[in-house]
């Protein structure tokens, strides 16, 4: 099942390159009163609602996903968890390139040592809405990663078990700018996040360990990579992760870009496609 957020919030299912509009099937979601549950409740209620959704679909006029403006397919993470340096090329380049490690320790070392970071929810966008660059004084670079959508309340999960708790995966782009500040605070800014085009159930991948992923800029080619390259894979990842934080329903993993990041500014197009999922096209403009 494909699943996507478009226009003003409508819940779409994506099938043979059109959107059925099935935003009724929301309706069977559970109400809460404050305090709200940890996690997105659409997520966190997929499995249920599966039935549901495919019902409102033979019901639905479909419409071509071109004629769509289309949102973060995840409205509420609680968490966006980032695996930084996670493809050994790309270990290679920051580490001979100045520009990208600016002298840290921290940013040459491989992510056994150097650990996970936190991304801000506030980043999140989906592909129809912009990249604006924040700092256009700064270089700011495109990262293609599969990016990871949690299924079920996740904590210290066997690496074994891992793939029962992805409830699916998306495209992500995680925006940098460059700068020796912590990766926390370069990766936050707004629009920095991008994550699209839609969410691909974990049944339609059933191994994310060997997909090929890929970004280009005006056309240009600047990133290609497979997944098969991870130095943790998603199942490891997982396991990692877990082993600090809980993770819930809606929670985002990134996975770690292959190497040839490079910079973006206003004006540039990206084009990101990944195995499996497909592609989704993002616009970089001025603030």
């Amino acid at each position: 099942m494909i699943l996507c957020q478009f226009n003003d919030n409508r819940l779409g299912l994506v099938e043979n390159g059109s959107v059925r509009d099935v935003t009724s099937a929301l309706d069977a979601l559970p109400s809460h009163r404050y305090p709200y549950p940890m996690g997105d409740a659409l997520i966190a209620a997929l499995p249920e609602l599966r039935a549901r959704i495919s019902n409102a679909a033979a019901l639905a006029q479909p419409t071509a996903v071109s004629k769509v403006d289309l949102l973060s397919p995840v409205a509420n993470p609680g968490k966006i968890v980032a695996a930084p340096v996670n493809y050994k090329k790309h270990l290679e380049e920051v580490i001979a390139n100045p520009a990208l490690h600016h002298q840290s320790k921290l940013h040459t070392q491989e992510i056994h040592k150097t650990g996970l970071f936190l991304k801000a929810t506030g980043s999140m966008i989906g592909p129809s809405e912009n990249v604006v660059i924040q700092h256009p004084d700064r270089r700011t670079d495109h990262e293609v990663e599969l990016a990871v959508v949690i299924g079920k309340r996740a904590k210290s999960v066997r690496h074994e078990e891992a793939l029962h708790f992805v409830a699916g995966y998306c495209i992500g782009l995680d925006i940098s700018v460059r700068g020796p500040e912590e990766r926390s605070l370069r990766k936050s800014l707004d629009t920095y996040t991008v994550l699209g085009p839609w969410l691909v159930t974990s049944d339609e991948i059933p191994d994310p360990g060997n997909l090929d992923l890929s970004i280009a800029v005006n056309g240009e080619l600047r990133q290609h990579g497979n997944t098969r390259d991870l130095i943790l894979s998603v199942p490891g990842l997982i396991e990692f992760a877990t082993s600090f934080y809980t993770l819930f329903p809606g929670d985002i993993l990134l996975t770690g870009t292959p190497e040839g990041v490079a910079p973006i500014q206003p004006g540039d197009v990206m084009h990101a496609r990944i195995e499996g999922i497909g592609k989704m096209v993002v616009h970089v403009r001025a603030a």
